[in-house]
């Protein structure tokens, strides 16, 4: 089969690789109908610790199921599905509890050792799914594959940020950053009865997206006179921090109301951060972190999709084969578009 495989620092190639097999009585086959290129994918070829030449990349996918190990029970070839990007043994204490994320056999596709054991990803025509009656879900019948691609990873991460937030009707949120996950997350936000959503992006085109599609935006320079307008000089009762890093969670704190919440959702690869804990004491603020889990929260997910108060597809600006990813890889990286995605026929 063609696959997307890393070939070293910011190398990506498109090249014929065996096809996968049936490993334990919970795998399932999944031929892949669609797959995208995500911010994670960009990480990890452009910091590859852990991950090695020739393996095949990526986490975003929906498909039909091809064959299942004898241990499946939910699911027989020919289903449409679309998959978590990472994987869980939906028995144990932490899958029962829905912190799949904490699973002692967590996999992430696509990603080398980063999250877990090493996994065959998905930007290829097949992948293996272990685990595959927690780790895939049937798509909805009207539900059509672009839609169902998104559920897996970057929808279900914006859901999981507002859902933390824990936002009551007419809240002010400030999302920042406007890549994909913020663009998710200020349209959950919306979409759960949150007031005014301020976007906050140094990029024009995505505040431009942003606004076409509900937010108020803000330039970081100009996010707080945006907010104190908003809210009497309070500040935001909710900030999403979809960024990353040190800079997302100053920008984050500078932007909460005393008794606020700042969830970050951003991907922190450093080891530690000066947390101002006497004013985060002093103004009882609450801060936290979510990872996106379509396996605990797809059914909601599903439900804004279905019901229409969600359209993952507005995401979409860059479409490919296989044989185009690599130049996909090379668009997303320079940020010339918001979302890549991959038909594979």
């Amino acid at each position: 089969m063609r696959a997307v495989v890393f070939a070293g620092v910011n190398d990506v190639r498109v090249v014929e690789v065996p096809d996968p097999v049936l490993e334990a009585p919970t795998d399932a086959l999944v031929r892949v109908r669609r797959a995208a290129v995500c911010g994670t994918d960009l990480h990890t070829i452009a910091h590859p610790d852990g991950i090695s030449a020739g393996s095949i990349l990526g986490h975003e996918f929906c498909g039909e199921v091809v064959a299942t190990g004898s241990a499946v029970r939910r699911f027989v070839p020919g289903v449409r599905v679309s998959g978590a990007d990472f994987t869980a043994c939906g028995q144990c204490w932490w899958c029962r509890g829905g912190h799949q994320w904490e699973c002692a056999d967590r996999q992430f596709f696509g990603t080398g050792e980063a999250f877990g054991p090493p996994l065959a990803g998905a930007q290829a025509e097949l992948v293996r799914v272990p685990f595959a009656d927690s780790v895939l879900a049937p798509v909805s019948s009207g539900v059509g594959w672009d839609a169902a691609l998104f559920t897996g990873d970057i929808l279900a991460t914006g859901y999981a940020a507002v859902q933390q937030s824990r936002i009551s009707p007419g809240d002010t949120v400030a999302v920042i950053g406007g890549g994909p996950v913020g663009q998710f997350a200020s349209l959950c936000a919306q979409a759960c009865s949150a007031g005014p959503v301020v976007l906050i992006e140094p990029v024009e085109a995505r505040r431009v997206f942003a606004q076409e599609h509900g937010a108020v935006t803000a330039t970081p320079e100009s996010a707080r006179s945006v907010l104190d307008a908003l809210t009497d000089g309070r500040g935001a009762d909710a900030v999403i921090e979809a960024v990353g890093g040190p800079r997302g969670l100053d920008t984050g704190l500078s932007l909460v109301r005393r008794c606020g919440t700042l969830v970050s959702v951003g991907v922190h690869p450093q080891p530690t951060y000066p947390l101002p804990v006497a004013r985060a004491f002093a103004d009882e603020l609450t801060i936290s972190f979510a990872i996106g889990n379509a396996m605990r929260d797809r059914d909601r997910i599903d439900g804004l999709v279905r019901s229409g108060a969600i359209d993952p597809t507005v995401v979409i600006d860059y479409r490919t084969d296989l044989a185009g990813v690599p130049d996909a890889y090379a668009a997303m990286a320079e940020r010339r578009v918001m979302k890549a995605v991959i038909d594979i026929p």
